[in-house]
């Protein structure tokens, strides 16, 4: 029979960090003071592990002897609802913002001045936290403008990258529900 308390429902909250920021280590906790809630979404956040392979095979078997693996692709993909400067700036991977005489200005980042960020996500029931260690924005950022109810919104698709001395992303569930 099923656990019904490992269900795990909502959008929960995805935060932002800059790199190397203090990660939190439970669930009672508040997240570390460098931790940024990125506000509303569409539709929640979807995150997205691929495991690339390579089959072995020789000419004498129908199986493949091994299936070697090659690479893995991590992302986190979300399309923040509110669009500001510091939003757009996140989408971006950095650049300018500068306010004044009552408006913003924004000015993308260079190629040399890109920067890499932190992303967490904290389920509604708080039972789950994941922290992505260092992250890439890589997606499109395509925003539409439609009439009536339809929304804009920055769209984001972080990658991880490998950090230097830990796995690309933790997981922390409540335990033993969801061990």
């Amino acid at each position: 029979m099923g656990n019904p308390t490992a269900i795990s429902l909502g959008p929960g909250k995805l935060k932002i960090a800059l790199l190397g920021s203090t990660e939190p280590t439970d669930l009672v906790s508040p997240w570390p003071v460098a931790w940024i809630d990125l506000g509303y979404t569409f539709e929640g956040s979807d995150f997205n592990y691929q495991l690339n392979t390579e089959e072995v095979t020789v000419a004498e078997e129908l199986d493949p002897l091994l299936v070697a693996a090659t690479g893995r692709t991590i992302s986190v993909k979300f399309t923040l609802a509110e669009i500001t400067a510091t939003n757009l700036k996140r989408a971006l991977n950095g650049g300018t913002i500068v306010s004044g005489g009552g408006f913003v200005t924004f000015e993308p980042p260079s190629f040399t001045a890109i920067v890499r960020n932190m992303y967490g996500w904290e389920s509604d029931d708080l039972q789950e936290r994941w922290v992505f260690r260092q992250c890439l924005s890589t997606g499109a950022i395509e925003t539409q403008r439609r009439k009536g109810a339809s929304k804009a919104g920055f769209p984001f698709e972080v990658r991880c990258e490998k950090p230097a001395s830990v796995q690309p992303f933790k997981t922390i569930f409540a335990s033993p529900a969801r061990a």
